[in-house]
């Protein structure tokens, strides 16, 4: 009875959305979904050769055309021909600098191409100068609001711990800078944040951070077991901003295994993020989905406490922040 129960409430969020689906499709509530408070930067970086392009290109273009069905702006550095008076680094320094001033407006930042690692720092290559893991920090440094970092880069872990902050969702495409051939995890991960369908794990019919994480990292396995080599990269996430990133095998679907010192493991507030969203989450406004997030952290934090609370008190209190994220569910004509 106790294992239905908590089964139960594991899959309420799920029935929420899936009820509120329908009665969007049966009314005009979801006709006009509030704008979102969010933008997309991608930069590409230096190709060093044609086959790379077409491939960096590809991804950029993915991504655009996913920002274009979210209706969520997105801007490309790297794609134009190069500018002789402004370097790509100082496109992006530049824009950095001028998101600072904006607060709470969430931010994600896409690097496509290759990294480098000299025994001492790495890099993200751009046409012009490279850019360092500390350098980029210290541009991000004004910046407050949310932040979701992609690094897609060969030699990209560096940029974890470099990056770390509260309310950042950072993921590269290798476990350490001593990867450094060629990554293919920031293809497939393009793929499934513009909706793949089979990326969406939990079938809420939109995929989060997490889950094109995730998804990605299973391609990639299967990649190289397919043509048999020895894998060269493996992708890590990073947002309980310990600085520390978890792979592929830290997760049972889309739930971490918990961690030995008590810690927040990652990959909560991945999951609340995501960029085409369902009917539903569209039709939220941005300070709504903020709520429940607050709330879903709660929940976490009490499914920890379970066994010092005991049953009895633990479904009172469950109960309790069950209904309040029902109540962010309604709608008013």
């Amino acid at each position: 009875m106790v294992v239905e129960k908590e089964a139960g409430m594991a899959m309420m969020r799920n029935m929420f959305c899936k009820l509120m689906m329908v009665f969007c499709l049966l009314s005009r509530v979801c006709a006009e979904s509030p704008k979102r408070d969010l933008s997309v930067l991608v930069v590409v970086g230096a190709e060093g050769a044609k086959e790379y392009q077409e491939r960096f290109t590809h991804e950029a273009e993915l991504w655009r055309s996913a920002c274009e069905k979210a209706h969520v702006p997105c801007d490309i550095i790297g794609l134009k021909p190069e500018d002789k008076d402004k370097s790509d680094a100082a496109l992006l320094q530049a824009y950095l600098s001028a998101r600072g001033a904006t607060a709470n407006r969430p931010l994600w930042l896409v690097l496509i191409g290759h990294g480098t690692f000299d025994g001492r720092e790495a890099k993200f290559n751009l046409r012009g100068s490279d850019i360092t893991a500390p350098q980029l920090a210290e541009w991000l440094k004004p910046i407050k609001s949310p932040l979701a970092i992609i690094q897609t880069a060969s030699a990209s872990a560096p940029f974890l711990k470099a990056l770390t902050a509260p309310n950042r969702v950072l993921i590269s495409a290798t476990k350490s800078a001593d990867e450094v051939f060629y990554t293919r995890f920031g293809e497939f991960f393009a793929q499934a944040i513009s909706g793949e369908k089979e990326a969406d794990l939990d079938r809420d019919d939109q995929v989060s951070l997490l889950e094109a994480f995730l998804w990605s990292s299973k391609r990639v396995v299967r990649f190289f077991e397919t043509e048999e080599r020895l894998a060269t990269e493996h992708a890590l996430i990073e947002d309980n901003g310990d600085g520390v990133g978890s792979r592929l095998e830290s997760f049972v679907g889309v739930r971490a295994k918990p961690l030995e010192d008590g810690k927040t493991p990652d990959g909560l507030l991945a999951h609340q993020w995501g960029l085409i969203l369902n009917p539903v989450d569209a039709s939220l406004t941005d300070d709504i989905r903020q709520q429940r997030a607050e709330l879903e952290k709660k929940l976490e934090a009490l499914k920890a406490q379970r066994a010092m609370l005991g049953d009895a008190e633990y479904y009172i209190q469950l109960e309790a922040l069950m209904l309040q994220i029902a109540k962010l569910y309604e709608f008013k004509e």
